[in-house]
């Protein structure tokens, strides 16, 4: 079996030895759930330890038969796509959000599964083969490093040809959610409604099933689980000090998928915060390459991060991020955009976005982007999507 000694670059290297938590009764607050540091440090650590740690990686297949064998320096940020899907497929297709990961387990045939679509090679639906290969759709060239708003839309993209978990991923742009068209996308048998008589209801719509309106059967759930990427510019160099009281509330809510961003071509995924402090993953350690055993066991001890995670305050975030949020019902939908709105009633901080029920007359349509499979408009979505600046799109405030 190979040797899985790290190779250590730069970034983690800053940081020497890895530093305990405070002891403190600041509460901490990891992906909407909260925990004492002076009580419950265990069970934080446990927390962490059970998130997937995508590191950069080492000697696996070319991608595309005749590129780079190595992701390190250019590949951290497309490491949290697989950061942020694993979160999601795991509470929602096999197993629960209060899962975790014991070290040296044999470990369940639902989480082998799910590990499985991140091996990085070629055939994995989101290795770093994939998400490069999508990547060139977006413009970016296998080996460039992408900015919060790219790693958003490749993300998308992904979820287009994902059969098997039926998400559904938004990327909110303009600084806006629109909850109509939300849920347009959750529930695409609403179209099908309006097609067959509109406002007649369900028998109007059963009646069409059995004709030119019929849908497949995975199309008729009445909600396809939602991942909402926000991409966001909270200042122009450093991070508005408005927003940062907005953005610690928003690690509390039970569906925050954490927020993914740090500093230019250097990225880090945030999943939570202490006193003034975030909470992140850092990427930044290359690995080898994983293969599965015979018996389809996957070696899984590096996927997991089993040293305190990483403090930063959180002053020294780069300002343009993307957050993200994980609604597995309308319900939960319908929960989410009532915490927002509760957010942005409140004096001490400014909303870092705005929801509303429909779409603006200003704003462009998705629909408007054509964003089909074949991904043949890449040249009009990048104008849309990233500006020169350091790779991110600057939005208004």
């Amino acid at each position: 079996m190979p040797s899985f000694a790290a190779t250590l670059t730069y970034d983690t290297l800053r940081f020497g030895e890895f530093e305990d938590f405070p002891e403190t009764s600041e509460p901490v607050w990891i992906l909407g759930k909260q925990y004492n540091a002076l009580t419950e440090k265990d069970d934080i650590l446990s927390d962490v330890t059970s998130r997937l740690w995508f590191t950069y990686r080492k000697n696996f297949p070319p991608i595309g038969g005749t590129g780079p064998t190595s992701d390190t320096g250019w590949g951290c940020m497309l490491r949290f796509c697989g950061c942020v899907l694993f979160q999601i497929d795991l509470i929602t297709t096999f197993l629960f959000s209060d899962w975790r990961w014991a070290k040296g387990h044999k470990q369940r045939e639902e989480y082998i599964s799910i590990l499985n679509a991140f091996i990085d090679k070629k055939d994995s639906y989101y290795s770093i083969h994939q998400i490069a290969q999508m990547g060139v759709g977006e413009g970016k060239p296998i080996g460039q490093w992408y900015g919060p708003n790219t790693v958003a839309q490749v993300l998308k993209k992904l979820a287009v040809f994902d059969t098997w978990s039926r998400l559904v991923v938004h990327v909110a742009m303009d600084n806006t959610v629109v909850i109509e068209e939300i849920k347009r996308l959750c529930m695409p048998w609403l179209d099908v409604a309006g097609a067959c008589g509109g406002s007649e209801g369900m028998g109007e719509l059963n009646g069409c099933l059995e004709g030119a309106c019929a849908l497949a059967e995975e199309e008729t759930a009445l909600w396809k689980p939602l991942v909402l990427l926000i991409p966001l510019r909270l200042g122009l160099t450093d991070i508005n000090e408005a927003y940062i009281e907005t953005l610690k509330q928003c690690f509390m809510l039970p569906q925050s998928l954490g927020v993914i961003g740090g500093k230019p071509n250097s990225a880090h995924y945030f999943i939570g915060y202490v006193g003034e402090e975030l909470i992140y993953l850092d990427p930044h350690t290359t690995q080898p390459a994983v293969e599965p055993c015979e018996d389809g066991q996957v070696p899984d001890e590096t996927y997991h991060c089993q040293h305190p995670p990483c403090r930063m305050h959180i002053c020294e975030l780069d300002p343009s991020i993307a957050a993200g949020f994980f609604c597995r019902t309308e319900d939960e939908f319908d929960d989410w955009c009532m915490r927002i709105r509760r957010l942005s009633c409140n004096k001490w901080g400014l909303p870092m976005f705005e929801l509303v029920d429909s779409q603006p007359s200003h704003m462009v349509s998705v629909d408007a982007l054509n964003l089909t499979p074949d991904f043949s408009d890449s040249d009009r979505l990048e104008r849309f999507f990233d500006s020169e600046d350091e790779e991110f799109e600057i939005l208004s405030l």
